[in-house]
C-alpha cells in the first residue's frame, strides 16, 4: 500500500499532464538515423537491471549509427557498462532512491534533479529514453532538460512527461520492454514474446571482457590449483534481500554433491560484504572449494564465471552476468517473478528452479529479519531439484548432441 507521501507526490504529479505537451501514442513509426544526432538513456538499477538494456541499446546503436550515445546511470553501476562498444560516453548520477543510502533530507532529491537538468540542458540531447518503467524522477528530469523527444512507458506518474509512450507490460521480460521503447523511435518490428519465438540468442545480453580481465581470471584459477579441462563449477550464493537467500547447509551439500559426482572444482564467489556468507558455506563442505568472494572486480567475475561449466546461484545481477557469459546457470527464485527478471538466453542452457508455494511470486523484496521465517520461497526448494537442474546442464555440455530442451522447473 502507497504511503501518504507517495500518494501526495502521485496526485502533483497528475496536475501537471499538458506540460510535455500532446503526447503521440505508441504508434509504429520510423526515423531516419540522422534524425537523432544525441542520445541520453536514463537508468538506475544495479547489475542485472543494466545488463537487461544492452540487447536494446545494440539495436539502437543499428538504428542511430552516427548518433552520439550517452548512458546515465547510477555512479554504483559504470563497470557494467565501462566496456560496452555501444556507448559513446557514461554520465554518473547518484539517482534518488537508488543508491541504498538514506536521504539527508525530503528535499535533496529535487535538488539533485534540478542539477542534472541544468547539466543536461547544455548537451543540447535529441532524445531521451527511460528505461525504467516507473521513473517519473528520469521522465522529469528529461523534461526539465528540454529534450525535444522523451521516450518512456505508459505509467501513469511517468506519462505526463514523454512525448512517446509505449505500453509496459509484466507479461514480458525486461529485456523486450526495453526493446520496446528502442522500437518505438527505431523500426516497426514489433516486439515478440518468448513464446511467440522471439530469437533470444540473438539478443543477448552483453558484457565485453577486457584483456585484464582474462588475464586476472587465468592467473587467478591457475594460483588456485584449478588444471585445464577441470570441471569448475561457480556457486554464487548472495542477493541484495535476505528473502533471496537458499540455506547455506543446501549449498554445502549441493556443492559437495557435485564435487563428488562429477569430479568438480568448486569455486565460491561473492563481494566483500558476501565473504563472511561464502565462508560460512565453505566451512560446511567436506570438499574444500576456491573462496573468492572479494577478491575479484566485476569484470574478473565475469572472467572467470566465463571459465566456469556451470553457475549456480539465487535470483541475483550476477547470475545475469554468468548469462552474458555464455556459462550455462541455475537460478534460485522465489518472490520474484522469473518471467519478467528471469535469465534472459537460451531456456536450454539457462533452468529457473523455484518451490511450490502458492504466493509466488509476490514480488516483495523489504521483508523484516522477524517476517523471513514466514517467507520461505527459496528456503524451501529441495536440494535434489537443484541437483537434477545442475545435471542436467553437466550431461548436455558434455553430450551436446543429445542435450534437449530445459524448461523452468
Amino acid at each position: 500500500m502507497r504511503t501518504r507521501r507517495q500518494q501526495a507526490r502521485s496526485f502533483l504529479l497528475r496536475l501537471i499532464p499538458n506540460l510535455a505537451g500532446p503526447l503521440k501514442l505508441s504508434t509504429c513509426q520510423s526515423y531516419p538515423s540522422a534524425r537523432f544526432r544525441s542520445i541520453v538513456l536514463i537508468r538506475p538499477g544495479h547489475l542485472g537491471d543494466l545488463l537487461f538494456t544492452t540487447p536494446a541499446i545494440r539495436n539502437l546503436r543499428e538504428a542511430f549509427p552516427q548518433a552520439h550515445i550517452t548512458y546515465l546511470i547510477g555512479t554504483w553501476s559504470k563497470a557494467v557498462i565501462e566496456n560496452n562498444p555501444n556507448i559513446d560516453e557514461i554520465a554518473l548520477c547518484p539517482f534518488p532512491g537508488f543508491t541504498r543510502q538514506k536521504k539527508r533530507s525530503v528535499f535533496e532529491p529535487y535538488v539533485i534533479l534540478l542539477q542534472y537538468a541544468r547539466q543536461l540542458r547544455q548537451e543540447g540531447f535529441d532524445l531521451a529514453i527511460i528505461l525504467r518503467f516507473d521513473h517519473w524522477w528520469g521522465a522529469l528530469l528529461a523534461y526539465l532538460a528540454g529534450i525535444p523527444r522523451r521516450v518512456g512507458y505508459d505509467v501513469a506518474e511517468v506519462r505526463p512527461f514523454l512525448t512517446d509512450i509505449v505500453p509496459y507490460s509484466s507479461d514480458r521480460h525486461e529485456v523486450e520492454q526495453n526493446l520496446a521503447l528502442v522500437e518505438q523511435v527505431a523500426s516497426c518490428k514489433p516486439v515478440l514474446s518468448l513464446a511467440e519465438g522471439l530469437q533470444v540468442t540473438s539478443s543477448p545480453l552483453e558484457f565485453n571482457l577486457t584483456t585484464e580481465d582474462e588475464v586476472f581470471a587465468e592467473g587467478y584459477l591457475e594460483g588456485h590449483g584449478v588444471e585445464d579441462g577441470e570441471l569448475l563449477i561457480c556457486i554464487h550464493p548472495g542477493a541484495g534481500a535476505p528473502v533471496k537467500l537458499w540455506k547455506n547447509e543446501a549449498w554445502a551439500q549441493v556443492a559437495n554433491t557435485l564435487a563428488q559426482r562429477y569430479g568438480a572444482k568448486v569455486i565460491l564467489t561473492g563481494s566483500a560484504e558476501e565473504s563472511p556468507l561464502c565462508r560460512a558455506i565453505a566451512e560446511e563442505m567436506t570438499t574444500k572449494p576456491i573462496v573468492a568472494a572479494g577478491e575479484t572486480s566485476l569484470g574478473g567475475l565475469a572472467a572467470i564465471m566465463a571459465r566456469c561449466q556451470l553457475v549456480l546461484g539465487v535470483d541475483s545481477g550476477p547470475l545475469h552476468l554468468a548469462v552474458a557469459t555464455g556459462t550455462p546457470t541455475v537460478h534460485l527464485f522465489g518472490p520474484v517473478d522469473s518471467r519478467a527478471f528471469g535469465p534472459w538466453g537460451d531456456p536450454a542452457h539457462h533452468i529457473v528452479v523455484t518451490s511450490e508455494m502458492d504466493c509466488i511470486p509476490c514480488n516483495r523484496l523489504d521483508y523484516t529479519p522477524a517476517e523471513l521465517d514466514r517467507h520461505p520461497c527459496v528456503r524451501n526448494i529441495p536440494i535434489e531439484q537443484v541437483l537434477e537442474a545442475a545435471g542436467r546442464l553437466i550431461q548436455a555440455a558434455e553430450a551436446p548432441a543429445e542435450q534437449g530442451s530445459c524448461d523452468s522447473l
